[in-house]
């Protein structure tokens, strides 16, 4: 782990919360579906990005309580984003899966999205684009640890 008594690391440390913190909001308002609360939109990544999963499994996997996420599950499936499955090996559950109409719905969130960003990253000049992705694959390994 980095000495972040050390100067350097603290202000490192502090500058990428703050620019993390502050992009992720500004992020959040570029949605496609305003319906969706974030974490709506949270769970339909999570299955696109993973595929099928229990109920149990996206509540792990979204850091929510089980029955928080079977209620964000039949909101989805009411609004026919999710469709419910019975498990292939245990009857009792069932298997939760995005619909076509999600999948197109996120795809269209990451176009106006990265269109967003895009835009953004207009204003750096070839040094820091350099630095962006440089720092892309580092950023992605934090997103995932």
């Amino acid at each position: 782990m980095p000495d972040l008594s050390h100067g350097d690391n603290a202000a490192a440390v502090n500058a990428l919360r703050s620019a993390v913190m502050l992009l992720g909001r500004r992020l959040k308002h570029q949605r496609v579906d305003e319906s969706l609360s974030p974490t709506e939109m949270s769970v339909l990544g999570t299955l696109a990005r993973c595929g099928s999963a229990t109920p149990g499994e996206l509540a792990r996997k979204e850091h929510v309580q089980p029955p928080s996420m079977t209620r964000i599950v039949a909101l989805l499936e009411a609004k026919g984003l999710v469709r419910l499955e019975p498990h292939p090996e245990d009857r009792r559950q069932k298997v939760v899966s995005q619909t076509e109409t999600a999948e197109a719905m996120l795809e269209e969130s990451r176009r106006k999205r990265n269109v967003w960003l895009s835009r953004l990253a207009d204003g750096l000049d070839e040094d820091e684009w350099a630095k962006l992705r440089a720092a892309a694959p580092v950023l992605e390994k934090l997103a995932h640890l």
